[in-house]
């Protein structure tokens, strides 16, 4: 069993994520089994939940004649526009059927202001406006966090630097995990983690 100062962060594993949903992450349902077994190693064990409203300003289909992946400007800054993914109470939206939920300690929902995206489980995308996750943490004296999840390139890189920057000790396995790789941002991932101190494990 991990110290109790140690907490697992397990991003977004949620059906749109996996084969046949919205915006499918490629093998995003293979880190189920071991998430699972990591799960049993952490006293704190948090999830991390994409949530929606239908017509969130992060989806291509609420800006018209504009198509997935494109990038538009938004007050807090770039935003690559998303096909509409993890609505609130629906079965996209849901935890994958084999991740044992039976262990979570705590979730946290993110992106459900309509105006503003989420990727970090910390703050939203204007880098200001905190989930509460880092209150939950503190409160409890953990100071060493490992990340595991969706997207390699996207919500876990962004949670991975947010707390990094929030003085945790971070640790990402990237075999739990996979990434979109768009336009080269998988590699683009590895080396802002790297430059941030925070280590990749295997």
């Amino acid at each position: 069993m991990r110290p109790a100062n140690e907490a697992l962060i397990v991003i977004d594993v949620q059906n749109d994520f996996c084969t046949g949903g919205a915006l499918a992450v490629p093998g995003g349902e293979d880190v189920v089994p071991r998430i699972n077994t990591l799960m049993d190693e952490f006293q704190t064990r948090v999830l991390t939940q994409d949530w929606h409203p239908a017509d969130h300003a992060s989806f291509a289909a609420s800006h018209p004649g504009k198509q997935p992946y494109e990038v538009v400007e938004m007050p807090y800054g770039p935003q690559i526009l998303w096909p509409v993914h993890c609505v609130q109470d629906t079965p996209g939206a849901a935890f994958h059927a084999d991740l044992d939920l039976t262990l979570a300690d705590h979730v946290v929902r993110k992106g459900f202001r309509p105006g503003i995206d989420s990727y970090s489980a910390f703050f939203e995308n204007d880098h200001e406006t905190p989930t509460g996750l880092d209150d939950f943490l503190t409160a409890r004296g953990i100071d060493q966090l490992t990340l595991v999840g969706l997207a390699t390139d996207f919500c876990v890189l962004y949670s991975a630097l947010d707390a990094a920057r929030l003085g945790y000790r971070v640790t990402v396995i990237e075999g739990a995990c996979r990434g979109i790789d768009l336009n080269g941002s998988l590699e683009d991932a590895r080396q802002a983690m790297l430059d941030a101190h925070i280590v990749l494990e295997p």
